[in-house]
């Protein structure tokens, strides 16, 4: 039977719904351009919001800038940076405050996320949550390529978490497409929380490596989950 010491969670649609962050960096988006671009807010807004909504991704200012012709060249990057730049508006999911203050009884807790480092420091300060981790680490303080599936942030975490063990920490996150086998390569177990309304709750994951250990629908069977795998271990 193993005995955890350590709860590592990821952050984005794990601790908050990250469909919250794109929404508010689209409000951000939306209400400078209509002071600098003449787009009525809500309408920028609104349109914003349903290219996201349809899938879109990646060329997503690119798109809205072609239904108002407006010349995309001159507009895209200054609208990237307002995005990544906004102070977000955003809250952890319900269950979240209370189960931190629960494990952390139990548990050492850290906090391991994707994303520009300037933009993951601004989504937690917002989130209010950076108090109950004993140790934070974002794997662009490394660098993109340091990003998961590389394991350089979770060598770090554990070190930062007084080098511990892989063997006594495990990983929850939300991406079967990186999260779960970067925390595999790094020896550590996992489990994935799929929500239904999740940015991931659809993608498969590609390979039996990329699979977490266990599947939960919210954090809170994440108790029952450790549970599961401490015997099952």
């Amino acid at each position: 039977m193993r005995n955890w010491r350590a709860i590592v969670f990821d952050m984005d649609d794990t601790l908050y719904p990250e469909r919250d962050y794109v929404m508010s960096g689209v409000r951000a988006v939306s209400d400078w351009a209509e002071t600098h671009m003449g787009i009525a807010s809500d309408t920028g807004f609104l349109e914003l919001q349903s290219l996201y909504d349809r899938g879109v991704r990646g060329d997503t200012f690119d798109r809205w800038l072609t239904l108002h012709n407006t010349d995309r060249k001159t507009w895209v990057p200054r609208l990237i940076q307002i995005y990544r730049e906004h102070e977000p508006a955003i809250k952890p999911f319900p269950e979240v405050p209370g189960l931190l203050s629960d494990l952390k009884t139990h548990y050492l807790l850290g906090l391991l996320s994707d994303g520009y480092l300037d933009v993951q420091r601004r989504k937690l300060r917002a989130l209010k949550l950076a108090e109950w981790f004993d140790a934070i680490a974002f794997s662009d303080e490394w660098g993109r390529d340091a990003w998961k599936p590389s394991t350089k942030p979770f060598e770090e975490i554990l070190r930062r978490l007084g080098d511990l063990p892989a063997k006594d920490a495990i990983y929850v996150a939300d991406n079967p497409a990186k999260d779960f086998l970067a925390a595999r390569k790094s020896g550590l177990l996992s489990v994935e929380v799929r929500r239904f309304h999740g940015v991931y709750s659809r993608v498969d994951a590609p390979t039996p490596e990329h699979r977490p250990n266990f599947v939960i629908p919210s954090l809170n069977g994440l108790p029952a989950a450790l549970l599961q795998l401490q015997t099952d271990s």
